[in-house]
């Protein structure tokens, strides 16, 4: 009887990774350059790749962060998360933030409702910290980051609504991998592009694909 049990486990763990080793031959890796309306690399905008096809990336979408105010500046300046993921924002300049996040299309200054005002870092002590519940997906779900007293201060979170979304590195590529075989669609967003692009319509096979997406907007570098 043991010996019976033991070749039908063994049998269960190749099937299991029989079936494994099929998902993982049905999935490939899709490289996304991102350009502005000058044709120049576009970095920090987000890549939402929307396979037809089932399946999972091994690395998940995160669903925590943080967001850390700096020499007045949101660092890092655009951050992609799961939705209900718990946004940390962390104050580590001397003098006092005043964080909140609105939706896209705002009015210049307007808030969401949400809002905190983190004292500025003293010597020896914590950074003061407020902790934000991002549970809207996708563009309706994109928070902009400003601070209610430095206005020059800028930033973005978005709530993915695919699990396969990767914000463009310094030059403007995104890397997906693990995305289903078989048709897709990919999405770009970016702050500063206020009219949604059409989407493009790819094939995504198990060799490494490219495609490239170009904003109508140039958005602003960050000093």
């Amino acid at each position: 009887m043991r010996l019976n049990r033991l070749k039908h486990g063994k049998k269960v763990a190749a099937s299991a990774a029989f079936f494994v080793a099929c998902v993982t031959a049905q999935a490939g890796t899709l490289e996304v350059l991102v350009l502005d309306r000058d044709g120049k690399p576009a970095p920090d905008s987000v890549v939402i790749v929307l396979p037809s096809g089932k399946g999972q990336p091994r690395n998940p979408l995160p669903m925590s962060a943080v967001v850390n105010q700096e020499k007045q500046q949101f660092s890092p300046a655009v951050t992609v998360v799961g939705v209900g993921a718990k946004v940390r924002f962390a104050n580590s300049d001397p003098w006092n933030h005043h964080v909140r996040l609105s939706t896209p299309g705002a009015a210049p200054g307007a808030s969401d409702g949400q809002s905190a005002l983190l004292e500025g870092k003293q010597d020896g002590k914590a950074a003061s910290a407020a902790v934000f519940t991002m549970d809207k997906p996708g563009a309706v779900g994109a928070a902009l980051l400003g601070c209610f007293i430095h206005s020059r201060m800028g930033g973005a979170i978005y709530v993915a609504e695919s699990p396969w979304t990767v914000k463009t590195n310094s030059e403007g590529i995104a890397v997906l991998e693990d995305v289903p075989e078989g048709a897709a669609t990919i999405k770009v967003w970016n702050a500063a592009q206020l009219v949604e692009k059409a989407p493009l319509q790819v094939n995504v096979h198990s060799s490494p694909g490219k495609a490239t997406f170009q904003l109508d907007v140039a958005p602003r570098r960050r000093s």
